[in-house]
């Protein structure tokens, strides 16, 4: 989830064709669903995949992260379905798994085999999910934020029963506090109310209330994280309350690379400039070119 700065936000072979010099706007049909995504630069293929109530720039523009990446890459963010500009269907089986093929389509269009695919919080729970079940599409993996959901418990679907519930009312009351960084004050129920209000603003909140409730459907075990190949790499705030997941999933997942960024929170950490450097450094250590 993206939340808006401070204290909104503390909370072909390879794709090595030509992209466009500048963003552009493209829309595609995705099994019925209309997908929005923008693409910019060239080189090989990223795949930028955003946070729950966010979108495409929403997620990325303020943190600088799609043009450092277009000055040797070609980027592509879409907006996930639900959000933003793409389609917004109000059934729960519309989301879950077909979150991560909206992506394989988005590839298959433009004739991209392989990419690097970069996901943060809900965009990392489906990144996570494609690649225990499609790993041949990945050049390499990145897992902000979140590692994916590894378990569900009855306690897990009461947390996504009250989001989801909450979700229909406007708020964020419960994913916002759940989420709120270690060691801050948590807001009061006015504060909640306004934040929630800014968030939410225009978005369709039936729509962002049947992705919560197929988050159960999107659910990988660490055996299955533990049999992953492709490169991978976890950032992650050590204010996040994610940071627990990541270090089980790393005890589990050797070739895991992790990099944690100190004192960031959920919200603020892919606005750090260590979490642009990371995906720097490691795309860079995982070129396609030396897979041929």
């Amino acid at each position: 989830m993206l939340i808006a700065r401070r204290s909104l936000l503390a909370l072909g072979a390879f794709c090595l064709t030509t992209g466009a010099d500048a963003a552009e706007e493209q829309f595609f049909d995705s099994a019925g669903v209309r997908i929005r995504y923008i693409e910019e630069g060239r080189g090989e293929c990223v795949v930028l995949v955003h946070g729950y109530t966010s979108d495409a720039e929403a997620q990325w523009a303020w943190t600088g992260i799609p043009q450092a990446l277009a000055t040797r890459y070609r980027v592509i963010a879409l907006d996930v379905r639900g959000h933003g500009r793409s389609g917004k269907p109000h059934a729960v089986a519309q989301y879950g798994p077909e979150m991560g093929y909206d992506i394989l389509r988005l590839l298959d269009r433009l004739s991209i085999a392989r990419a690097h695919i970069i996901g943060y919080s809900m965009g990392a729970h489906i990144v996570a999910q494609l690649l225990t079940t499609h790993p041949e599409r990945f050049l390499t993996a990145t897992l902000g934020g979140a590692p994916g959901r590894f378990s569900w418990s009855p306690e897990d679907q009461q947390r996504v029963d009250r989001e989801a519930a909450e979700m229909e009312q406007g708020l964020l009351r419960s994913q916002m506090l759940r989420l709120w960084p270690n060691g801050e004050p948590p807001p009061n129920e006015a504060r909640i109310r306004e934040l929630s209000a800014a968030q939410l603003a225009r978005q369709d909140v039936r729509a962002l209330a049947a992705v919560r409730r197929s988050n159960p459907a999107q659910v990988v075990t660490l055996a299955q994280m533990a049999a992953v190949t492709v490169p991978t790499l976890g950032l992650v705030g050590t204010a996040d309350p994610y940071l627990g997941s990541f270090l089980e999933l790393r005890a589990r997942m050797p070739q895991l690379k992790l990099v944690t960024i100190e004192n960031a929170s959920h919200g603020l950490a892919p606005g750090r400039l260590e979490f642009a450097e990371a995906i720097l450094v490691f795309l860079r250590a995982h070129p396609a070119a030396s897979e041929k």
